[in-house]
């Protein structure tokens, strides 16, 4: 574990060491000389990364992409970590990062004030996006994320944050009231792609097991179906992705759902192919529009095929496409 010498007597760093007590500790400056530095082999570092606690300088909140999320109001988002617990092929972190480490930023105090400042400026709402580039909840025991924020985010109820996450780390959250202006948004997949390239990440049956815990709570609950990647009898899995999502989970009681398919940054998608040289996926025949890149099977069409069959379960006004 590398810890930047500015943080380390943070309350949050202390309690991390006492957690991981045995864990060999290296003192460093800023965490750009180990995470930056070149020469370095994502897949290598993927086999066991380090973790690095740091300190989060300038803006820490960002404008959302546009199209990013189903809330109207102003979209922002903040990033407590980089890097995700999780090993997914066609994650886009592995094409922007050099490291694979993780990198917990520790000053949630500065973050917060980031986000009362946007609030301050926004009046018609927003909405704060958390999971932009990590996974939120993944790494709970170690971040005490929602800890922090719940507690914050129930006491700005003119303010909405979502959580988008893979993970079924939901204790801590169950173990608040659940408030109004948080909404937890799981990413799912079918089964047969879960299998074939989200590697580390639960299982659906397990996904579906945490957010159906969590609805019954009371919290607002989001179903993020992406990416959707077209291939062979795709239909079918999604129809069978469908119907075990709304067997499990009340439809009338969701927040939102959306579909996204495949798509990433024409310069990330290259770092991918050098990654994985053999990795099927990212060798597809693709298609560029203004800077970014997606798989050519698909597209348009997949998408209003799965739209349709998706109506049959939920209402059109809880459903947006991701941009």
């Amino acid at each position: 574990m590398y810890i930047e010498r500015a943080i380390a007597e943070h309350e949050l760093v202390q309690r991390i060491i006492a957690r991981v007590s045995g864990t060999p500790i290296i003192t460093i400056e800023r965490y750009g000389e180990v995470f930056n530095r070149a020469g370095q082999n994502f897949r290598v570092q993927k086999r066991a990364p380090a973790l690095i606690l740091a300190e989060k300088h300038g803006k820490t909140v960002l404008p959302a992409p546009e199209g990013y999320g189903f809330e109207q109001g102003r979209g922002f988002y903040f990033s407590h970590m980089l890097n995700c617990l999780y090993d997914c092929r066609y994650c886009f972190l592995q094409g922007m990062y050099r490291s694979a480490h993780y990198v917990l930023f520790v000053n949630y105090e500065d973050f917060m004030a980031g986000i009362d400042g946007e609030a301050l400026n926004h009046e018609e709402g927003t909405v704060f996006y958390s999971g932009y580039d990590c996974d939120s909840l993944a790494m709970e025991p170690i971040s005490a994320f929602c800890e922090s924020f719940i507690p914050f985010f129930a006491d700005r109820p003119e303010s909405i944050l979502e959580i988008r996450t893979k993970s079924t780390q939901v204790r801590q959250l169950l173990d608040f009231q659940p408030i109004d202006n948080c909404v937890v948004a799981m990413s799912l997949t079918p089964e047969a792609a879960s299998k074939r390239w989200e590697h580390k990440v639960p299982t659906l049956s397990k996904r579906l097991q945490s957010m159906k815990k969590l609805q019954l709570a009371g919290w607002k609950i989001a179903v993020r179906f992406e990416p959707v990647i077209g291939e062979a009898g795709v239909e079918a899995e999604y129809d069978r992705l469908f119907s075990q999502t709304f067997s499990a989970l009340s439809a009338d009681e969701l927040h939102s759902v959306s579909l996204g398919e495949f798509r990433l940054p024409v310069q990330f998608h290259r770092n991918l192919v050098k990654l994985y040289p053999d990795e099927d996926l990212l060798a597809r025949e693709t298609v560029q529009r203004d800077g970014m890149l997606s798989l050519a099977a698909g597209g348009e069409a997949l998408l209003e095929l799965l739209e349709d069959r998706l109506f049959s379960y939920v209402d059109r006004s809880r459903y947006y496409r991701c941009a």
